[in-house]
């Protein structure tokens, strides 16, 4: 089953991390992303840029509104996700677990709805 692992972790405080902090960030994730790819769990994986960059789309009355940002402000923004397949809610967990941002932020996991 696919899994979507979305990242949440607080922007102002990763402005603020050290280049060599940053790096070691990097690093870990890398490991992280070799090891999915390692045991063929990996689908896909992005970062965002952050929510300063956003535009957020709605329509209404048939007219297209566009506003900067994120659709809604928190404390924790999305910053990335990955796609994974796992074979049950369990596994996706303990995949989502080893993220690394997972110890400063918050990792959600939900199901791909699958159709057809």
């Amino acid at each position: 089953m696919r899994y979507l692992c979305l990242i949440y972790l607080d922007e102002q405080a990763e402005a603020n991390l050290s280049e060599a902090e940053m790096g070691a960030i990097m690093e870990a994730y890398g490991k992280y992303a070799e090891e999915l790819q390692g045991a063929g769990a990996m689908l896909a994986g992005e970062a965002l840029q952050p929510t300063t960059t956003a535009t957020t789309v709605q329509v209404r009355n048939g007219r297209t509104l566009t506003t900067d940002g994120p659709f809604a402000e928190t404390k924790e923004q999305l910053g990335g996700f990955f796609m994974i397949e796992a074979k049950d809610l369990d596994e996706a967990i303990a995949w989502a677990a080893k993220i690394p941002s997972a110890t400063s932020g918050s990792i959600e996991v939900r199901p791909i709805m699958e159709f057809g």
